[in-house]
């Protein structure tokens, strides 16, 4: 039986994007469906942009329940402007700082995808006082220097370093995907699984145990790494890395919704 949550999703009605001009120049998309507090913010992948089925699923589930939410894309992703390959850890987590601070007001519940969930931790050490709880789906912070430079061959490595650039077969597209130096090297100076992450909300973990990108392993780093001792680790087995199932979308709202419940006043339900 199709679950109702996820029915019907091709069909759903989105908000309209919108722009955000950085001080820069350089514009973000977004598209914000205001409502109640708490704000979920949704942070994509590497790669990915704010029209994924995550993304897009969220957004329908918040107005189900007239709360406010958040999607966007990152310079060089989707709608925004950029180029991905001067794209790197820092320069994106300034773009969903800046773009939350333009935007909202009031509680967050920050919501993190693979390399999103490494950004939105960046992002709530940073917004601190604002975040109430943290949601992360297949996490993958510090994946760069775990998971990528490991991997590489010695002639990959040569290459990169006598190019500047890589490209990948992809796992999700024709197209190779392309990992840059810049990237890599940039990724260093936002490590968090080196020591103890100083986040103290409501923090709830989602991965899958067929996850062929980021084992679940990281996700258990994680969840020792962060100082909170309200976190819970879900791992989902025959789950694969996206976690975009309906049966993985309805654990995900699940999770976001109770995470909700820690933000609003009790007399709201």
């Amino acid at each position: 039986m199709t679950d109702p949550r996820v029915d019907g999703l091709a069909e759903l009605s989105l908000t309209p994007t919108s722009r955000f001009a950085r001080d820069d120049g350089s514009q973000v998309a977004y598209a914000y469906t205001p409502g109640a507090p708490p704000t979920a913010v949704f942070f994509g992948g590497y790669a990915s942009d704010m029209s994924g089925t995550k993304a897009k699923f969220l957004e329908s589930r918040a107005k189900s329940r007239g709360r406010a939410f958040l999607r966007f894309d990152y310079q060089g992703h989707g709608e925004s402007s950029g180029s991905f390959t001067q794209g790197s850890i820092g320069l994106w987590s300034e773009d969903a700082r800046a773009l939350i601070e333009h935007v909202s007001t009031g509680p967050l519940v920050l919501v993190g995808s693979s390399m999103g969930a490494w950004i939105m931790l960046i992002v709530a050490l940073e917004l601190k006082n604002r975040v109430a709880a943290l949601l992360g789906i297949a996490s993958a912070p510090d994946f760069s220097e775990d998971l990528i430079l490991p991997a590489l061959k010695p002639e990959q490595l040569k290459s990169l370093e006598q190019m500047g650039l890589l490209h990948l077969p992809s796992n999700y597209r024709d197209e190779p995907q392309v990992i840059t130096r810049h990237f890599l090297e940039e990724g260093r100076r936002h490590l968090l699984l080196r020591s103890g992450i100083g986040l103290e909300c409501p923090v709830r973990l989602l991965h899958g145990l067929e996850d062929q990108d980021v084992p679940w392993h990281t996700s258990v780093r994680l969840c020792k790494a962060l100082q909170s001792r309200n976190v819970q680790l879900t791992l989902i087995k025959g789950g694969d890395h996206r976690l975009s199932a309906p049966r993985h979308l309805a654990s995900i709202d699940q999770a976001l919704e109770s995470l909700t419940r820690f933000v609003l006043p009790q007399e709201k339900w």
